[in-house]
């Protein structure tokens, strides 16, 4: 089976939003999370729109440095970008490469600081 099918599970089954861009900024995948996270802003719909639409002058710009910054080296692939406090979670951009190394996109990971509140191995339904 394609390994392609297992790594769109992994994603769709991730709660943290995640929103996959090419290098043109073009959304080319959002998961379930991110579909209902951004769903004032369109949702589904932002499918196939620039990500630089979403942001203002200053984030736009800063976008383009960091894909600016991965362009440099192969081994330039995570930038710390933002923090909600709110929400107790830290941002990032993240390189996507090909077999062979080379840019082919980025994506946004968000990374929540909360401590789980679920017993462990608990299993409902």
């Amino acid at each position: 089976m394609d390994i392609s099918v297992f790594l769109k599970s992994v994603i769709d089954a991730d709660t943290a939003p995640v929103v996959i861009c090419n290098l043109e900024h073009e959304i080319v995948y959002m998961n379930p999370s991110a579909e209902k996270r951004y769903e004032k802003w369109g949702g589904k719909s932002l499918l196939g729109r620039s990500l630089l639409n979403c942001h203002n002058k200053a984030s736009a710009e800063k976008i383009n440095a960091v894909i600016s910054w991965f362009s440099k080296s192969r081994d330039n692939n995570r930038v710390y970008t933002f923090r909600n406090d709110a929400e107790q979670k830290d941002v990032y951009m993240i390189a996507l490469r090909d077999e062979s190394g080379e840019l082919i996109g980025y994506y946004e990971k968000h990374e929540y600081r909360l401590s789980e509140a679920s017993p462990l191995y608990e299993m409902k339904g």
